[in-house]
């Protein structure tokens, strides 16, 4: 008699699944264009990202004024992100670098975009989802759900979530090495 040990599928699933979205989101996705070889050759067909190169608004700027506009949106963007967790109730994660990464991911975009396009996610055209203004911090799914990508504003029911509901811009610097990187 052959006995037959069921394995539970939930762990290969959770394995599994996200290299499946991250595959099928690539292959399907609207900004890849599949570029036709020449009919006289038997070239297989290839993909070409269709990405557009932004305008940085920050590309005319020295270095000194790029530092002076880093540091001034870094002060900024530490201030908004402690008065929103104070706001919403919501919490840094117990590991302040993360909170720190993401503020400093803010900053930029502010100088370089004009707006603080949340810095964890993958765009196309970084210009367009600033100006579209979905993806602005706080982006629409925190502000309707308190769902947070970048684990940078926490519900109390969060694993990830610390105690801390501030941090200040010298704790920001330090952890990211700098106001410029």
């Amino acid at each position: 008699m052959i006995t037959v040990q069921m394995i539970s599928m939930q762990p290969l699933i959770l394995i599994i699944a996200p290299c499946i979205l991250a595959l099928t989101t690539y292959a399907f996705s609207p900004s890849l264009r599949i570029i036709s070889a020449t009919s006289s050759r038997a070239i297989p067909q290839k993909f070409e990202r269709n990405t557009r190169f932004f305008e940085s608004k920050d590309n005319s700027m020295t270095d000194e004024e790029r530092e002076i506009a880093m540091e001034k949106a870094l002060k900024a963007m530490t201030a908004f992100s402690n008065k929103y967790t104070e706001n919403t109730g919501t919490f840094y994660c117990s590991d302040l670098s993360v909170p720190a990464v993401v503020i400093k991911g803010l900053a930029e975009h502010k100088v370089t975009l004009g707006a603080p396009l949340c810095p964890c996610r993958f765009y196309d055209d970084k210009e367009k989802e600033a100006k579209e203004g979905y993806w602005n911090c706080p982006c629409v799914p925190m502000r309707e759900r308190h769902e947070c990508h970048c684990m940078l504003f926490l519900t109390e029911d969060n694993d990830f979530a610390g105690n801390a509901t501030s941090i200040s811009f010298e704790e920001v610097k330090k952890a990211c090495g700098g106001v410029m990187g």
